[in-house]
């Protein structure tokens, strides 16, 4: 069944409760008088109320109103926030390198606004030492209480131990200063590439180059004088055994 409203002649009842293109309040009017109002003003007699009695119907222009709406839609698709539980899976007896990796994770997690489900699998012998698993979780959750909180505390379940932690940040907070920092980055690339700072920093290597140029030359010619000089001491020398 469509979810449309009834427009023009498709409105099928005797009379209408019409509102005008401002909202105003016209009053009850028959039918054929609201259509040739809605001919007059170009615009579409729109059925906003089908279950009043009469209906209420407004002078619109249903194309615009239409765009409008899934535009409003679109954004708010945009904007809303769905709760994401993030798991996260640890052994009791985990390696310090993979307990820092699994803390990333769930660092990055939280700050993106969502939840994290943390499990302790316990194998074999580890069943009868579920304090292993505890104080992991403890652990875990002292080390990101500045992002996150415990929503659910640590609580067996069959051969494992499951805690959810909640993250500080909402959802839309987090998608917001993510889009924030995207937009900010952006701006950064551009202007490192198109704006007067590019240019400062072109002209200023090109001085830089210049100034180094001569001093390169100086210090490839500067070997050549000591040379000459003893070219000139020498002369007498070679004079004197002449004479």
């Amino acid at each position: 069944m469509s979810t449309e409203p009834r427009i023009n002649d498709r409105i099928r009842v005797p009379e209408v409760r019409l509102v005008g293109p401002s909202g105003e309040q016209v009053g009850i009017v028959p039918l054929a008088k609201a259509l040739e109002l809605a001919q007059e003003y170009d615009l579409d007699l729109v059925e906003v109320a089908a279950t009043a009695r009469p209906p209420v119907c407004k002078l619109m222009d249903y194309g615009k109103f239409k765009y409008e709406s899934a535009m409003k839609a679109r954004e708010a698709r945009k904007n809303q926030a769905h709760t994401v539980i993030k798991e996260m899976k640890l052994r009791p007896k985990i390696d310090p390198h993979d307990y820092d990796t699994k803390k990333g994770h769930v660092v990055r997690f939280l700050k993106q606004g969502d939840k994290v489900k943390i499990t302790i699998m316990f194998r074999g012998r580890e069943q009868s030492r579920p304090e292993l698993g505890f104080r992991l979780l403890q652990r875990l959750a002292n080390d990101v209480q500045d992002l996150g909180f415990v929503e659910s505390s640590a609580k067996q379940d069959g051969r494992n131990m499951i805690m959810v932690l909640g993250p500080h940040k909402k959802k839309t907070e987090a998608m917001a200063e993510a889009r924030a920092a995207a937009d900010a980055r952006k701006a950064e690339r551009q202007g490192r590439t198109t704006g007067p700072d590019a240019a400062e920093e072109s002209e200023a290597e090109q001085a830089v180059e210049a100034s180094e140029a001569p001093e390169a030359v100086e210090a490839v010619e500067a070997p050549e004088a000591p040379a000459a000089e003893a070219a000139e001491v020498e002369q007498p020398a070679e004079a004197s055994q002449d004479a």
